[in-house]
């Protein structure tokens, strides 16, 4: 069994447990360990300084590396407040992926969604009464640099607020920001490479016949 801790980290704080600008004789700003007081742990992925929301930590090696590496594919969901009404033809774009600098994103799942109901951002998404704001409930199963903000750059609705609601089969339900929980994850066992191969060269070939 590993352990993982669920955390809902709060608007700018830095996704480490240092800040090398402190370092620098610069401002501090805040990290995980204003929050997190637990040794020898690291976050299994990464969420921007100015994103919210989900983030995972473990001290079990397997278990961040099928959480955080590219090649496992693990879906995370996005609540994102964009910035006007977005179109069905922005959704569609995202649906299908648009090309960034770095690449064409893969595939996701975008849909218009309602207002969720959230904790006030401190400070608050600055507000224009002459332009609307909608929100997307974006699935992907990439990890790039500020993908989700520069997804929606791409199609025309810059990201206002961006909050990660799920990864894998874990999410923020009963967790307020800044709170995190402990749970045990039942990790199964990789599979060994060699073992296949070893059975391979067990099994008899049947000798040929010899031809009268």
């Amino acid at each position: 069994m590993a352990e993982l801790i669920l955390f809902n980290k709060p608007f700018q704080v830095l996704c480490q447990f240092t800040d090398e600008c402190t370092a620098a004789g610069q401002n501090p700003r805040a990290t995980l360990a204003d929050w997190i007081r637990i040794p020898d742990i690291y976050p299994a992925g990464r969420l921007d300084f100015d994103s919210e929301g989900l983030l995972l930590l473990t001290s079990d090696g397997p278990l961040q590396h099928r959480i955080a590496a590219p090649a496992q594919k693990t879906p995370k969901t996005y609540w994102v407040q964009v910035e006007g009404n977005i179109s069905a033809s922005a959704v569609e774009a995202l649906s299908a992926g648009v090309t960034l600098k770095d690449g064409r994103t893969r595939p996701a799942k975008a849909r218009r969604m309602k207002e969720p109901e959230l904790w006030p951002r401190v400070p608050p998404v600055r507000r224009r009464d002459t332009i609307p704001t909608s929100w997307l409930e974006l699935i992907i199963t990439e990890g790039r640099n500020r993908q989700v903000r520069r997804m929606t750059a791409a199609v025309g609705f810059p990201t206002l607020r961006l909050i990660r609601y799920r990864i894998g089969d874990w999410s923020l339900d009963g967790l307020e920001p800044g709170t995190y929980r402990k749970i045990s994850v039942n990790l199964p066992a990789a599979p060994q490479p060699g073992k296949q191969a070893t059975r391979a060269r067990s099994v008899k070939t049947p000798r040929r016949t010899r031809r009268s």
